[in-house]
C-alpha cells in the first residue's frame, strides 16, 4: 500500500472499454495488467481479445489488418483467428511442413454485457469458473442496455491508490471543489454508515438520500442508495426512487502495476438524460480529473518512500480493500476458495 506499485490480481474480469467505441470489423489495442491486448469486433458483432504480439517476430498485431474474421500481421502476413490460433503463413511453399495449428498468439476470455467489454485474466491456463465464470452484472438494467454516460481517464498511480480514492469518504471537501458539487463542502458534518460483507468485497447498506437535493427529486420519492465495492476494483452505486433509477460504475483497470485506467459510467432510466449527455460527460471529466491531479501530486511524495498511515474510521475501507485483496491472492496461491474476511460494521467520520 505504501509504495508506487500494486500486486495485479488474476482470476478476475476487468473492464476493457465501452462496447460502443468498437465498430464491427475494427480492432483496438488496450494494454491491461502489463500485457498487450488486442480487442476486436467481428462482422457478426461478437467481440474477442487476443495477445497483441505476433509470435513470429514479435511485432504488435495492431499494425496489421483485420478482415472481420482474422487478423493479419503487418510484417509477413501471418494470419490469426479470433481464438489466437495461426490460420495461415503465406511464405510456406508446397511441401514445406509447418504445424500452424500449434502456433498461437494467445487469447483471453472476452464478453460484452450491458454495453461493456470485459476481459478475463487467468493465473495460468484455467478458464473462468465458479463465481468468476462470467463478468458481474449491474443491477436494474438488462444485459443489452448500455450506459447513458461514459468517460475514462489515465491515472498515473497504482490500482491500490486509485481504489483508495474510490472509497475515501472524506476528501471531497478538499479535492472536489467545483461550485456545482456539494455547496459549502468545507462545512463538515458528522456521518455514520452501516457496512456489511458482499460478493468479493463489501457494501454500504442501503440508506435514504437527502430529499432536498434537486437531482434526487428527479428520481421520485423515497430515494435511497446502496454502494458496493468489489474486486478487482469496482464501485457500483445503485440509486432508486419510486419513478426512476440510476446505476453508476467506477471501474479500475490496471495498465501496469503503477498505472491505471479509470472508467466512470452511468446507466439511467430517465429519457431526458441522453440530450444532456455532452454536459454530463463534461462534468464527469471535471470531477474525475480532480482525483487524477491529486494522485499525480501524491506520487511526488510516494517517490520518496515515506511512511504513510491510515486512521479509523475514515480510512477503514482502505484497510478492507487490502484485506480482501490479500485474501483473494492467498486463496489463488493456495488453490482454495476465497473467504471474505470482513464483518458487518458501522463507520463514523466527518465530511
Amino acid at each position: 500500500m505504501q509504495g508506487l506499485k500494486a500486486e495485479l490480481l488474476r482470476g478476475l474480469w476487468y473492464v476493457a472499454m465501452p462496447g460502443g467505441e468498437l465498430r464491427p470489423g475494427k480492432t483496438v489495442s488496450v494494454p491491461m495488467l502489463g500485457e498487450p491486448v488486442l480487442i476486436g469486433r467481428a462482422h457478426d458483432g461478437s467481440v474477442f481479445a487476443i495477445r497483441d504480439i505476433c509470435p513470429h517476430r514479435g511485432i504488435p498485431l495492431r499494425y496489421g489488418t483485420f478482415d472481420g474474421n482474422t487478423v493479419e500481421c503487418a510484417y509477413h502476413g501471418w494470419r490469426f483467428g479470433r481464438d489466437g490460433a495461426c490460420v495461415a503463413i503465406p511464405s510456406l511453399r508446397e511441401g514445406q511442413q509447418a504445424d500452424i495449428a500449434k502456433i498461437r498468439t494467445g487469447a483471453y476470455p472476452c464478453v460484452e454485457r450491458q454495453g461493456l467489454i470485459w476481459v478475463y485474466f487467468a493465473r495460468g491456463d484455467e478458464t473462468p469458473a465458479g463465481r468468476e465464470a462470467e463478468p458481474p452484472r449491474l443491477p436494474v438494467f438488462a444485459d443489452d442496455v448500455g450506459p447513458s454516460l461514459a468517460i475514462r481517464m489515465h491515472f498515473a498511480c497504482s490500482a491500490d491508490h486509485a481504489a483508495f480514492g474510490l472509497m475515501d469518504p472524506t476528501h471531497a471537501a478538499y479535492v472536489h471543489t467545483s461550485w456545482w458539487f456539494k455547496r459549502q463542502a468545507r462545512k463538515l458534518r458528522p456521518k455514520e454508515k452501516a457496512f456489511e460483507p458482499s460478493e468479493l468485497g463489501w457494501k454500504m447498506v442501503r440508506h435514504p438520500l437527502p430529499p432536498q437535493n434537486l437531482v434526487y427529486k428527479l428520481l421520485g420519492k423515497d430515494v435511497s442508495t446502496e454502494i458496493t465495492y468489489r474486486l478487482p476494483g469496482l464501485r457500483i452505486e445503485e440509486v432508486r426512487g419510486d419513478k426512476h433509477a440510476v446505476v453508476g460504475l467506477t471501474a479500475i483497470t490496471p495498465i501496469t502495476d503503477e498505472a491505471t485506467e479509470v472508467h466512470q459510467l452511468f446507466w439511467t432510466t430517465p429519457g431526458w438524460v441522453k440530450p444532456l449527455a455532452p454536459l454530463g460527460r463534461h462534468l464527469m471529466r471535471v470531477f474525475l480529473d480532480q482525483d487524477r491531479v491529486v494522485v499525480i501530486r501524491q506520487r511526488e511524495g510516494l517517490m520518496t518512500a515515506p511512511k504513510v498511515m491510515l486512521i479509523n474510521d475514515a480510512d477503514t475501507q482502505a484497510r478492507w480493500w487490502m484485506h480482501v485483496k490479500d485474501e483473494w491472492a492467498n486463496a489463488q496461491k493456495e488453490g482454495r476458495p476465497f473467504h471474505n474476511p470482513l464483518k458487518p460494521r458501522t463507520l463514523r467520520w466527518m465530511s
